[in-house]
């Protein structure tokens, strides 16, 4: 199982499908790959999370970062490394707690989580789009004191469920910093450029007894073809559009996610 050949095909189409999903609306592609790894491959909720962070450490969200700013739209470095920092910890933590927490209770808390998430992001109000050139993003009184706990938050939920984090950094980098949903987007996948999943990678590996790596091999490389075609059909769409389209494909995971415990 660990480095079965024959599981690289499935895990091309996976990241396929997480790769076009994380252009359009920059997420890691966790909550679609997760459900699928176990939806085609049968691989338990603790091995589905660590092979999708496992195949996350490579840059292969860059081909939708540099479309992103083909488009013209940008975000903050400085705002993207304290994510990072705070991330890094955050992750190590949660996946930590989630390899104590045994397979179907996990199943179904990540099931819950995405059904309030696809709420949520739902429902959110879109701020208009505004001209960066006449009017920065403002920063000056949240770059730590929000930018920390955001990072954290996020680090902490990917290494519970196996998400990249965007699923909480997108909402509140929204609501904390009125970013517009493309510029929490691009800052969303810039966050994954570093292999910040590393620790939750380490923590998930040890606990497993190894992971499926032509699974991820598959994953990643599909990942960064599905990124770029995700990456150019959102940077052509409204960001309100978008984030609704999110919410659906969120709660038909969450589905897929409770009917695989059947």
């Amino acid at each position: 199982m660990i480095a079965d050949p024959n599981h690289f095909i499935p895990g091309l189409g996976t990241g396929l499908a997480g790769g076009v999903l994380s252009g359009l609306f920059g997420v890691g592609g966790g909550v679609v790959m997760v459900p699928l790894l176990g939806l085609f491959l049968h691989l338990d909720q603790h091995r589905a999370q660590g092979a999708t962070l496992a195949a996350m450490l490579l840059p292969t969200g860059l081909p939708a970062v540099l479309q992103y700013r083909s488009r013209g739209i940008h975000t903050s470095l400085r705002l993207v490394g304290v994510l990072v920092l705070a991330f890094l910890f955050g992750i190590y933590g949660g996946a930590r707690v989630a390899n104590f927490i045994p397979s179907g209770p996990l199943r179904w808390g990540y099931a819950a989580f995405l059904v309030l998430l696809a709420f949520k992001t739902y429902f959110r109000h879109e701020p208009p789009a505004v001209d960066r050139t006449a009017e920065p993003l403002d920063l000056s009184s949240g770059l730590w004191s929000a930018g920390l706990p955001i990072g954290l938050l996020a680090g902490v939920v990917s290494g519970l469920t196996g998400l990249g984090g965007a699923v909480v950094v997108i909402p509140l980098l929204a609501t904390r910093f009125r970013m517009t949903q493309h510029e929490a987007q691009l800052t969303s996948l810039m966050m994954l450029l570093p292999p910040i999943g590393l620790p939750g990678v380490y923590v998930y590996a040890q606990a497993q007894g190894g992971l499926p790596w032509m699974v991820i091999a598959g994953v990643a490389v599909g990942f960064a073809t599905g990124a770029l075609a995700g990456a150019r059909v959102a940077t052509r769409m409204r960001g309100a559009k978008l984030k609704q389209i999110y919410a659906v494909i969120v709660l038909f995971m969450a589905l897929l996610v409770v009917l695989r415990g059947h």
